[in-house]
């Protein structure tokens, strides 16, 4: 059922004859009497009968004017709900990975509940490609990915990428070996006879690992696999193998950490949504407030 049409059969209902419709509207009355003819055909009923030199509404016709008030109202709260100017509501789907859910994300939960009660957040944790492939299925509104300098994540033109907050890797290390602190390709040198600790869930740390051992003359030997960086953390302080780390993690007792640079290391992380995804004023609103938390300048 056209909403045009029952909109003008509404119009007739309060204005009383096709002419004042068509005026009020800025129609002729040709089409009015067209669209009426038209809605009558999707119904399946008669809702116009001649009356004189007018016309008036059949018992079907009126009883499809109470139902349509109320359904051009919905129409209207639909419209103006989701305007760009309304205020934000509803449940934002978001997956992403662990650092930034806890760091970024969950933080916003009581600032939303203080100021915009009607915003919900349901999140789910996730790797990004796990992530990516939710939001391709339109099971989540947003996801939190990250890719690095030294292995970026390709292009995707299906979907609408903002870059968050970027944040600087080192090399975690036994604590009892000696690598000196000097140039990534030269620190990575010195681990080359070593295991590697990897993700086993994602494979960019893995490909920013082999680029730099690459670059040092050597394949490393990746022989554990850990998603939790306090897992990996302690698989390092047990002397398995070395791994990177974030720069600003707290090393545990028996890790030292050994800084990357000439090329550095940074993870670069981002909101990604579908396009036109944002016209939504509570996902407008949750990005810009991860935008703001990753930049509080903005």
């Amino acid at each position: 059922m056209d909403t045009r049409r029952l909109a003008l059969l509404c119009e007739l209902s309060r204005l009383g004859s096709m002419r004042a419709v068509a005026e009020n509207c800025h129609v002729t009355t040709s089409t009015v009497s067209q669209q009426l003819a038209a809605l009558a055909k999707e119904v399946g009923q008669v809702l116009v009968e001649p009356e004189g030199r007018g016309v008036r509404l059949t018992p079907a016709g009126r009883r499809l004017v109470e139902h349509g008030t109320r359904i051009l109202d919905a129409v209207e709260a639909a419209r103006l709900d989701l305007s760009a100017g309304a205020e934000p509501n509803g449940t934002v789907r978001v997956a992403g990975y662990l650092t930034a859910v806890r760091d970024f994300l969950l933080p916003l939960v009581v600032r939303l509940s203080e100021q915009y009660p009607r915003v919900r957040l349901l999140v789910r944790e996730h790797e990004p490609p796990e992530s990516l492939a939710l939001l391709a299925d339109d099971a989540v509104d947003l996801a939190l990915t990250y890719d690095y300098n030294l292995a970026p994540a390709p292009a995707d033109r299906s979907v609408e990428v903002t870059p968050l907050w970027r944040a600087d890797w080192v090399l975690a290390v036994p604590a009892a070996l000696d690598v000196p602190a000097v140039c990534a390709t030269e620190v990575f040198a010195a681990c080359a006879e070593l295991d590697w600790i990897a993700n086993s869930r994602h494979t960019a740390d893995e490909t920013v690992v082999r680029t730099l051992a690459s670059m040092a003359g050597f394949t490393p030997r990746v022989t554990h696999r850990a998603d939790s960086l306090d897992l990996v953390q302690h698989m390092v302080a047990a002397g398995l193998g070395v791994a990177l780390l974030p720069a600003d993690r707290v090393p545990l007792p028996g890790v030292r950490i050994v800084p990357l640079a000439d090329p550095p290391v940074v993870l670069r992380a981002y909101a990604v949504v579908r396009p036109g995804r944002l016209q939504w004023p509570a996902l407008a609103l949750v990005r810009a407030l991860l935008q703001e938390r990753a930049d509080p300048t903005r």
